[in-house]
Formats: structure tokens, sequence, C-alpha cells
């Protein structure tokens, strides 16, 4: 038997003969362009009977500016139209598209050209996710500034997207790097603030103990080294920025609910979330009844119960006990490692101000991520029994009354009330006097954004020595980037070393301060992109109600999966937080998500781990190993990526089989929910070159019926040839159903490009007298191209403008005098919807008719349930009945059901 590898050789040499075959042409009247050498009609007048490898390029060469301009004089501002918000994740601009860009990228146009043909007011917006590590790498490698990278690399990957014919809205374009958009990251941060939801406190970093800097953690390696210094990384404790993404954790959970299913992605966010059963309350510290001015945040399942608290938990881990807590000495003196400590630090309740002893437990781990909680005997019974061994009083406070019921005793103007309320109203009191109360789950952290980089979005906050940290004022927003900051990769933050930026003057007192000289997280910046998106030149607010209200939410969110738990919540987070603060009326910003896979190359690999390029394996005999060795090599497929050689050049395989080709591909190799493992031996290129070949042998087929001289006559149709339209006229309509339900419910474009090819099957079974004289034929025809053309743009814009041309057509309903994707999208015909509610069923056994059923139209299509009703038929059970059916195949289009029996 062949190898993959040898029959790979054989079919592109049979694709080569195939492509370059010697075109025929058909040339009616009509204008030639002089000095045109393309040889296609759209520029000569005569029809090229072949679609050929120049054929290919020449169609894309000629459509593509032209699609682009169709695409530009679509208004996108009749708000009294029905729109449609179709967004891909952003990329970040780091050089290179690569084939997942190219996957999600050609989803989201395909979808947008189908809503534009349905005549919804389409948005498919595109920018750029362009602060981040990478950039200020390079800017210390290259001696380059991290702005001129990123606007190199942009412009780069511009034109690669233009040359892949994607038409997105680039009058909406932002770029997140850019002070026009970083001055409304700023805004939401000040906003957050105000509303209590942006704070400081001590947090754990990765601290390079050589270059004295602090590392991301992808700067550190599997070792825990330093990727510059090689030193191996220091936990430190650092004050640092935080948003209290708790705050909005039980809406976030609850609201999951109201939306769609996301293929899993709902789970994602459920589980990150965690059960929001509790809260977090602030405690003020004293030591040695001294107050401190520090404060401790704790959690407690059961804030109802909280005037029955004996004591506050810490872990031996706590910050208090190793960051710059002026608590530490206290507390590691009373600490006695494997033991329950009783300290001399209490913490005073901020909502009900008891005074409690801090204890240090000897576990390490607490429930979720917490670090601390609130002992309550009343609702715990290891509380209790810590209580109980410390000698900590406490209160009973949970009644237990005849009937079962629970009610508040000993706790203020809560006693009395049952459980329920009493949680309720304790928490609303405490998120009132913003001591805490937020409900929330014991895993769920809040979101530290600081991040110790110069490109990022500066804090706007301003140390003084007076005021503490005070927001700058939003008329002084932005707060640019200083262009005189030093990259070194060593030392503090680079910004720190721009002296004459740092030092500045209080918003206000107007005493000497510092700036703030950490950046944001990049996820900040991305958490609120398609809010501006619907209005990207305001410089008078983040954006417009009026325009977030119309726009949003985003129709069809698209992206990888690797985004679907961190970047989706902190979206959801911001989309809540501006629901409450009146800016929009949507609280979640997304309606349907779509999650496409990962697109794998093919990984050859020596025992050794080692990934070996292209070059270096021999391919010819029966399994891959080393030229040079002979060693077997381990083959595998995973994700692509320079590192592992298995990488595919988008750029490169576009000028090998052309965009058309390249997008039907990923499109129909696999379900958009699904992996691709790119291999072109497999049946997807060779489905989706051979469909396009159809489309024009198609297309040949009927112009060369209507240039023959003859006058379509649909009169002359014979009565089988009326049968044979009125079959085609049935499955005509059957596939525009299927084709528009996949578009938009499940988007398996790859199940609709299988639709259509079954319609193209079927119209090159065609009679020669349906082809000339039937109406049916060239509807079908006209609507096959129509549904094929936001998939394949360029080959349908030129077949249909060989069909415009056409003399005497029978179908008039089409606009004739525009492009094919300014066509509207086929309707499903009123009389096919009023088919007869039974069809009845041919059932053949081994290929040989038996008789008939009648099946009820609305099942007739689900083979399941056909096979179930032929076996409960007379018919069924007189010649099926104790025979043994090895396969069954339905044909919903001729209405057949073939049953392969065991003789």
């Amino acid at each position: 038997m062949a190898s993959a590898w040898q029959r790979l050789s054989f079919f592109a040499s049979l694709l080569k003969r195939q492509l370059n075959g010697g075109p025929d042409v058909i040339s009616w009247e009509r204008r030639v362009i002089p000095g045109c050498t393309r040889g296609i009609y759209s520029a000569t007048g005569q029809w090229t009977k072949e679609y050929t490898l120049q054929t290919r390029k020449d169609v894309e060469k000629w459509w593509h500016q032209r699609i682009k301009e169709q695409a530009s004089k679509i208004s996108e501002a009749d708000m009294s139209k029905p729109k449609f918000y179709v967004l891909s994740m952003f990329p970040y601009p780091s050089g290179r598209l690569h084939m997942g860009h190219v996957r999600v990228y050609t989803i989201s146009d395909t979808i947008a050209r189908f809503q534009k043909m349905r005549g919804m007011q389409v948005i498919n917006p595109m920018g750029w996710d362009a602060f981040g590590l990478p950039a200020e790498n390079a800017a210390i490698e290259r001696n380059l500034h991290p702005e001129s990278w990123t606007q190199s690399n942009i412009k780069y990957m511009k034109k690669q997207l233009d040359r892949l014919g994607l038409c997105f809205s680039w009058d909406r374009e932002v770029t997140t790097c850019l002070p026009d958009y970083y001055k409304w990251t700023q805004y939401f941060f000040i906003k957050l603030y105000e509303a209590g939801l942006a704070y400081q406190k001590e947090a754990l970093v990765n601290w390079d103990p050589v270059d004295h800097t602090v590392l991301a953690n992808e700067q550190v390696d599997e070792h825990g080294c330093s990727w510059r210094s090689g030193a191996k990384v220091e936990q430190r404790y650092l004050r640092q920025w935080f948003i209290k993404t708790t705050a909005y954790a039980k809406a976030m959970q609850d609201a999951l609910a109201d939306l769609p299913e996301w293929y899993g992605i709902k789970g994602m966010q459920a589980h990150w979330i965690g059960d929001c059963v509790g809260c977090h309350l602030d405690f003020a510290l004293k030591v040695d009844g001294q107050v401190t001015g520090e404060k401790l945040t704790a959690y407690t399942a059961t804030p109802e119960a909280v005037y029955g608290t004996s004591h506050v938990a810490i872990s031996p881990s706590h910050r208090l006990l190793h960051g710059p807590s002026s608590l530490k000495e206290a507390l590691q003196k009373a600490l006695v490692p494997g033991k329950d400590c009783l300290t001399p630090v209490t913490a005073v309740n901020m909502l009900t101000q008891q005074e409690v002893p801090v204890v240090i437990l000897a576990k390490a781990d607490f429930e979720g991520s917490l670090d601390s909680k609130i002992g309550i005997p009343s609702t715990s019974s290891e509380d209790a029994t810590l209580a109980k061994a410390l000698g900590l009083p406490y209160s009973q406070v949970i009644a237990r009354l005849p009937d079962g019921a629970e009610r508040l005793s000993s706790s203020a103007e809560f006693t009395g009330m049952n459980r329920q309320d009493a949680f309720l109203a304790l928490t609303q009191k405490a998120r009132r006097k913003r001591v805490g109360g937020h409900v929330t789950s014991d895993k769920l952290k809040d979101w530290l954004v600081s991040r110790q980089r110069y490109w990022g979005t500066p804090i706007p906050v301003v140390h003084c020595p007076a005021c503490g940290p005070v927001p700058v004022s939003l008329e002084d927003l932005p707060v640019t980037l200083p262009s005189t900051a030093s990259f070194t990769g060593k030392g503090a933050s680079p910004l720190a070393t721009a002296s004459a930026w740092v030092n500045c003057s209080c918003p206000r007192c107007q005493g000497a301060a510092k700036r703030e000289t950490d950046t944001m997280d990049t996820f900040v910046d991305s958490a609120w992109y398609y809010f501006r998106y619907t209005d990207p030149q305001n410089t008078h607010s983040p954006f417009s109600q009026a325009l977030a209200d119309y726009w949003m939410p985003v129709d069809l969110y698209i992206g990888g999966k690797e985004h679907a738990v961190m970047h989706l919540f902190y979206a959801r987070f911001f989309s809540h937080f501006c629901h409450d603060q009146k800016m929009v009326k949507h609280r979640e910003p997304f309606h349907k998500l779509l999650a496409q896979g990962l697109i794998k190359g093919q990984t050859f690999r020596l025992p050794s781990g080692q990934y070996l390029q292209r070059q270096e394996i021999d391919l010819t005999g029966p399994v891959p190993v080393h030229a040079k060795t002979k060693e077997k090599l381990e083959v595998t497929w995973e994700k692509m990526s320079k590192s592992k050689h298995n990488g595919v050049d988008p750029e490169e395989v576009v000028d090998q089989y052309g965009v058309d080709t390249v997008r039907l591909y990923l499109l129909f190799a696999a379900p958009p929910e699904k992996d691709i493992l790119w291999d072109v031996k497999t049946d997807a290129l060779p489905g989706v070159l051979r469909w396009q070949q159809r489309l024009w042998s198609l297309a040949t087929r009927f112009i060369e019926a209507r240039a023959s001289g003859k006058v379509p006559r649909p009169q002359l149709l014979s009565n089988e040839e009326k049968a044979e339209a009125r079959k085609l006229w049935e499955y005509k309509n059957t596939v525009i159903s299927q084709v528009t339900t996949h578009f938009t419910e499940d988007f398996s474009l790859n199940s609709a490009i299988s639709h259509l090819m079954g319609l193209s099957s079927a119209l090159l079974q065609a009679s020669e007298g349906v082809v000339l004289h039937s109406p049916e034929f060239e509807d079908a025809l006209c609507a096959l191209l129509v549904m094929a053309a936001p998939m394949a743009p360029h080959i349908t814009s030129e077949l249909w403008a060989g069909l415009a041309l056409v003399p005497k057509k029978l179908c008039v309903h089409y606009a004739w005098d525009t492009g094919v994707l300014l066509q509207p999208w086929p309707a499903v015909d009123p009389q096919f919807l009023q088919q007869p509610d039974v069809v009845e069923m041919a059932v053949l056994i081994n290929n040989k008719a038996c008789g008939k059923i009648a099946v009820p139209q609305q099942v007739a299509q689900d083979q399941d349930k056909v096979h179930e009703l032929v076996l409960q038929s007379e018919l069924g059970v007189r010649l099926l009945q104790g025979r043994s059916i090895q396969k069954a195949f339905l044909s919903p289009r001729t209405a057949l059901i073939n049953f392969l029996v065991q003789e």
C-alpha cells in the first residue's frame, strides 16, 4: 500500500495537471477591456470553461479590491434596522499572523457577510491588544522603543489581513496602546476607585535577586529561574493594586442562567467563580490594645451569624506574617509551627464593632483560595472545637424553634430574623457601609492588576505624603507614558527612572507628590474594547450610551478556548460595572459565544524530546525517521508553534492554494469548536478544490446552454422533466433552510458546505432540457452561488458576473445589476412551507424497492425516527422483522430509505 507521503505526491501532480489545463472560452457580446491580459470573463467578456490555477489567480486578483469597495459602501448607521454585532477577539500585534488567527477571522468574516445579506446592520470590527511584555522585551533586546516595534508589527499584520480578503469595519479600529484609547481605560480605573472597587494591598510577586526586578510568570522558567539572569526566583511582598471582582461574583454567577449555551464555557465560568454562599467582612487590627491602622479581610459562609464570632483565623502563610506589616513581629513571636496559636493581635469587626482575637491556625491550607476566615462556633463544629481549646468566649446566635425553623438571637437589629432574611439584610448593610458584604465564593480572588512594566496603561494615581493615594482628575487624563524611561530589564519599574514624570503635584493639596509607577495588566485593556468599537472616535466619553445600547450585546463573540475563563470573566465584570454606573442598559456583553478549536500541526520528536525540522526527517520509508541517525520518531499533533517546527505560514498557503480555497478548507475541515489537524492529504482540501471546480462547471454548463441561441421555454419541459425540476425546487428549499439554520444556530459551517455540495451534485445531474428551460434549475443555481458567497467571495463573484450577462433569464427576483455579495439571502419559498404534512417514503431492501410508507413531514429528515417508523409499519413487520439489518441509509432529497440486510 502506498504511504501517505506517496499519495500526497500523486495528488499534487494530478492537481497540477488538472489546474493547468488549457482553457476553452465562450464569448458573447461584451466590450473587451483593451490591453487587459487577464483571462477571466469580468475582464475580457470571454468565459473560461475550465477553472485552472491561473484562472483562480486572475479571479482573486480582479475581485479582491472590488469586494472591499462593495463592503465599504454598505451603511452601518441606520439604527432603525435590526443589528448584528459579530466580534472576533482582537490579536496581540506580535508581527505575523498564524493559522489560528486566519481561522477565527475567516469565521467572523463569513458570518458578517451572511448577516449583511440578510439585511442586518452589521459591524465586524478589528483592533489591536497592543500593550504587553513582548514589546518591552524587544526594546531591551533590539534597542527599539516598544511603540515603534508595536506600530511596525500592526502595519505588517494589517497587510496580511488585507491579503486574506477579510472585510473588517476598519473605520472602527482601536489600538489599546494609543492615548486616545487608554485615556478611557484610566477613566474606568478611577470610576472603580471611586466606587471602592480598586484598592492596594501587599501581594506576592516573582523577584529576581540579581537584576532586582519583578518578573511576570512567563519570565520564570520551568526550573523557577529568571529568563534573563538565570537566578533562582524569590517570592516577595509588594504593595499592589487590585480590582474587587469578588463584588460582582454572585451577580455574574446568576447571570449565566440567562445566557444561551456556550459549548461548555458557561460551566467553566461557573467553576471559576465558585459557589457564592458567603462574603468577606473587614476588620480593623489592634496589637496589645493599640490601634495599628491596618485592616484584615476575612471570609465566612454564614455572615448572618457574625454576632457569634469567637476569633478571626489566618494561615501561617498569610501576608501579615511575611509582608511589611507592623504586626509581623508580634504575630511571628506567637507562632508555634504545627499548633493553633492565640496572638496578641485583635480584630474589630467594622460592621458590628465586636473585637475578637486573631488566631494562627496550624493547618496551612484553608478552603478554596482563602488565607483568612471568621470563626463562628454557632455554625461550625470546627470553630467550636478551636474556641473551646483556646478558651475563647462566644455567643450562641442561632435559636432553633420547636418547628425546626432557625432564627437569629443576640444579633442586634437582626435578632428574630430567619437566617435567609438576616443573610440578605446583613450583607446589604455591610455593602452600604463599604466594609465588605459582597456575596462571593471561598475560591474567587480579587484581580491583581499591577504590573511593574513600562509598556502598559499607567495607573492614574498620585501618592501624596499628606493625602495618601489620590486619583488624577478626569480632566487631566490621559496620563501618558514618558518617552524618557530606560529599558534594561533590571531594577524597579522602568517608569520609576523617569524622574521628571514621576515627580508631580498632588491633585488635592497641590503639594509635592509622586506618580504611581506600576502599569495595568493588559487584561484591563481588553476588558472593555467591545464597548469602544461601538463609538471609537468619541473624545468626550468612552462611548455613547445610545450607540452602545443599539449595538450591544455582541451577538456572536468568537475566539480561542484559552480565553474562555480569565478574559471572559474580566470582560463580563466590566460590563456589569458599566451597567451599574448607568452607562449601558445590558448587563451581559456577549449573547452567543463560539470558542473555536486549535489548528494543530504534525510534530516529529526524538526520544530525547527534541523537536525536528522537516528537512531533518526521512519520510521515504513506512515510518518517519531521523535523516542522520535513522532513529524512529514520535509523531504527534500539537498546537502550531515555532519551537516545535510545525507551523504553517498563512501567506505561503494562500499563495499556493488561493484565498477561497484556504477559507473553505478552514470552514469545512471540522466544526468550528473542534481542532483542525492541518494535513492537506485529507479529504477536506481536495474536497473543496473539487467543489470549486464543480461550481465553475455548473455555471459553464448553464452559460453554454443559454449562449447556444436556443430560447428558454418552460412550456417545452416534458412531464418527466417537470418532475425533475420539482425535485430540484424541493431540494433547493431544503438546503436553504438547513444552511440558514447552520449560519444562525449552531455555526456548523462545515455542515453548511456539505449541504451546498449536495445541491451542486444534484444540479450537475440535471438533464439538458431542465438546464435550458427550467426556472427551478436557474433559481437553484443562483441560490447556491448566493449561499456560497460568504464563504468563497471571489469565485462566486466571478460566477455571478457570468450569470448576470446570460440573456433571457427566467428568474427576475435577483438584483442582476449588483454583485453576489449584495444579493439578499435566499428565503424558503412560501409554497414549500405549505408542503403536505405527510411524505411518502420509499422503502428499499438491499437496493430493491419494496413499497412506501407515510412519514410525518417534520421527521422525514431524521434517519433514526424514519428507521423506527418503518420497523413499526405493516411493511416493516412483514419484510424486516427477525432479519439482521447491517445498515440503513436515508436520502431526504429523494424520500427513500435503503436497508442493507444480511441475506
